[in-house]
C-alpha cells in the first residue's frame, strides 16, 4: 500500500511512452542574413587608478602573565659512614733521610 501510488504512476509513465506517436513536422522558414560586426582595433590605455589608502593599525595584544616560580627541592639524604681501619703497626727502624739544601747561586 506505501507503494502503490509510485507504482501505478511508473506504470501510467510507461504505457504512455510505448504509443505510436506521429512525427511533428516543423516548416522550415527561410535564413535569414544577419550582419554581424567586426571588432575594431583596441583603443588607449585608461589612466591609472588611485593609489589606495593606509588601514589603521591594529591594536597590541595584552602581555602574558609571569610563571610561577617552582618549588625548592629537598635536602639530600646523609651517605652512611664508612667503617674504621685498623690500627696501624708501630714503627720499626725506618730511617728518613732529608737532602741539604742548595747553596744559593
Amino acid at each position: 500500500m506505501r507503494y502503490s501510488v509510485v507504482v501505478a504512476a511508473a506504470a501510467f509513465a510507461l504505457a504512455l511512452s510505448a504509443c505510436d506517436q506521429a512525427p511533428v513536422v516543423v516548416p522550415v522558414a527561410p535564413a535569414a542574413v544577419v550582419a554581424v560586426p567586426v571588432p575594431g582595433p583596441a583603443g588607449p590605455q585608461g589612466a591609472p587608478g588611485a593609489p589606495a589608502e593606509k588601514g589603521e593599525t591594529g591594536a597590541t595584544g595584552a602581555t602574558g602573565m609571569t610563571g610561577s616560580t617552582g618549588m625548592t627541592g629537598s635536602t639530600g639524604m646523609m651517605g652512611a659512614d664508612g667503617a674504621t681501619g685498623a690500627r696501624g703497626k708501630t714503627g720499626g727502624d725506618t730511617i728518613v733521610v732529608v737532602p741539604a739544601q742548595a747553596p744559593p747561586r
